[in-house]
């Protein structure tokens, strides 16, 4: 049993994370800015299984200070904490030079600038215990520079990965581990938009992916594998012509 910090827990991906887990038999740290949505979350999870340990904290990761607080704090409530899950993202988007530099500076705030916070905090904790799983969760949008609405979005979503590969560099042969999840078109809140995408996963099953992934400590992971692991090679090396009609 191992005790999980899920940011952006209150809903999609986050969320189905905090159900699987504890149906594996983890306790759980969740944090993300609607609480009555982690309150929510936290009553299925105890009707389903009471046994499990289960604290919430209401959390703005853009909000650096409340980051190192919030970490801070699940680690004193359990003592511990076995597994960081940096999760909590925003999907907004516009291509670039269209006048909406808010929505992209939003997007890069909140997914590379707080993802740093929530890896410098976390980092914190795994060196002074040891020992810690950092999961990163990326996107499938990462492994090539994507048009438009999702420029920005797939360049966070970039760094974040190389933030946590850099990470796994540096930390190899020590009991801190580095898993960088990179999922393809799994149905949640943020994606609702998206819902006739071609080869769209259920939240359950492509969850289940990545939970399995995390599990084993992966270092890398495309998810759910078909067909997101052999996209991934094709969206790399594919000439440029192939990959706008592929995207």
């Amino acid at each position: 049993m191992a005790t999980i910090l899920i940011t952006g827990a209150s809903s999609g991906l986050g969320a189905e994370m905090a159900r699987q887990f504890a149906d594996l038999g983890h306790d759980l740290a969740l944090c993300a800015r609607r609480r009555e949505k982690l309150e929510t979350l936290r009553a299925d999870v105890a009707a389903t299984h009471p046994e499990r340990r289960v604290e919430i904290r209401e959390l703005d990761v853009t909000d650096d200070d409340a980051v190192f607080e919030v970490f801070g704090a699940f680690r004193d409530d359990f003592g511990t904490l076995d597994r960081i899950v940096v999760n909590a993202g925003l999907g907004k988007g516009a291509p670039l030079g269209t006048g909406r530099y808010d929505a992209n500076r939003a997007t890069a705030m909140t997914n590379f600038v707080a993802a740093l916070a929530q890896t410098e905090a976390a980092m914190e904790i795994f060196r002074a215990q040891e020992r810690g799983h950092l999961v990163m969760i990326s996107s499938m949008s990462a492994v090539r520079g994507l048009p438009q609405a999702q420029t920005t979005y797939a360049a966070t979503k970039a760094g974040v990965a190389h933030l946590a590969e850099g990470l796994r560099v540096e930390l190899d042969g020590t009991d801190i581990k580095v898993s960088v999840i990179y999922p393809g078109y799994i149905a949640s809140e943020m994606n609702a938009g998206l819902a006739d995408a071609p080869m769209m996963t259920s939240t359950v099953k492509g969850v289940r992916a990545m939970v399995a992934a995390i599990e084993k400590e992966k270092d890398h992971a495309f998810v759910p594998p078909l067909p997101w692991a052999p996209m991934s090679v094709a969206m790399r090396y594919a000439p440029l012509s192939l990959f706008k009609r592929m995207v």
